[in-house]
C-alpha cells in the first residue's frame, strides 16, 4: 500500500531517528535472535530507546501517521508500532489498532511486546477475539492469542478451559508451538494443580511436552522438588 505524503514524511523522520539510535553490535545480536528477518531489515535499536521514541512521536502528533503507514519495512518499525499501541489509552482505539496490526506481525519479538496497557485491568475485549485468533492461518496471530491467555489469564481470571484452548491447538509452526510450551510452563508456575495433569498424562504433542518441561525446569519460579518431579515425566 503506497504511503501518502504525510506518512512518507513521518516514515522519513522515524528512520532518521532509528539510524541515529542503532548499535552495530546489538544489531548483530538481534539478527541471531530473530533469524527469519533479513539482517538488512534490522537496525539494532534497543527497547528503551524505542519506547522513548514512541513517546516522542505521540508528543509531536506523529504517532497516528506512523500507525497508518503499514506495512513497515524494519523490525524496529514494527516494534515501535507495538509500543505505540501499548501506550494507547482509549480501549476502542487500542483494540482496533491490534486488529489492524496483527496480520502484519512477522516475528516473535514484535509479537511478544504484549498487549496495550489499557487492557491490563480488563482484558475481556481481547479474550473475545482469542478463539478467532487461534483459528487464524497467520502464525503470529495465533502466538499473540496464546500470549493474551498467558499474560492476563493465568492469575485470578484463570479457567481450566484456557488450558484446553492452548493444549488442543494444533500447529506445525515452530514459534506457535514454542509459545504453547511457554504458556504451559507458566501455567505450571501459577496453576500447578490444574496444569500438571497435562504433563503427567502426556496430553501435549511430544515436542511441546518436552519443551514445556525444559522451560519449567529452567524457571526460577518453580520449587526444586517440583522440578525433580517434572524430570521424571520427560
Amino acid at each position: 500500500m503506497p504511503y501518502n505524503n504525510t506518512q512518507q514524511k513521518t516514515i522519513h523522520i522515524v528512520r532518521e531517528r532509528l539510524r541515529a539510535l542503532c548499535e552495530p553490535a546489538y544489531q548483530a545480536f538481534v539478527v541471531r535472535l530473530v533469524p527469519n528477518i533479513p539482517a538488512e531489515n534490522i537496525w539494532g535499536v534497543r527497547a528503551p530507546a524505542l519506547r522513548k521514541l514512541a513517546r516522542q512521536l505521540e508528543q509531536e502528533g506523529l504517532a497516528e501517521h506512523f500507525l497508518r503507514a503499514l506495512p513497515h519495512t524494519y523490525l524496529e518499525e514494527n516494534n515501535l508500532h507495538a509500543y505505540l499501541l501499548q501506550n494507547e489509552k482509549d480501549a476502542q482505539k487500542a483494540l482496533a489498532g491490534v486488529l489492524t496490526f496483527l496480520s502484519y506481525i512477522d516475528n516473535w519479538a514484535t509479537c511478544d511486546i504484549g498487549t496495550p496497557r489499557v487492557f491490563h485491568k480488563n482484558p475481556a475485549p481481547l479474550l473475545h477475539h482469542v478463539p478467532a485468533w487461534l483459528d487464524h492461518p497467520h502464525a503470529y496471530t495465533q502466538r499473540y492469542a496464546i500470549g493474551v491467555l498467558m499474560q492476563h489469564y493465568l492469575g485470578t481470571r484463570f479457567e481450566e478451559k484456557f488450558l484446553d484452548m492452548v493444549g488442543l491447538h494444533k500447529s506445525d509452526h515452530y514459534y506457535v508451538n514454542m509459545m504453547r510450551a511457554w504458556y504451559f510452563s507458566m501455567a505450571l508456575v501459577h496453576q500447578w494443580q490444574a496444569s500438571i495433569p497435562w504433563v503427567e498424562d502426556k496430553r501435549l504433542d511430544t515436542w511441546t511436552h518436552r519443551k514445556t518441561i525444559q522451560k519449567a525446569i529452567e524457571s526460577h519460579q518453580i520449587p526444586q522438588e517440583r522440578k525433580a518431579y517434572l524430570k521424571t515425566l520427560r
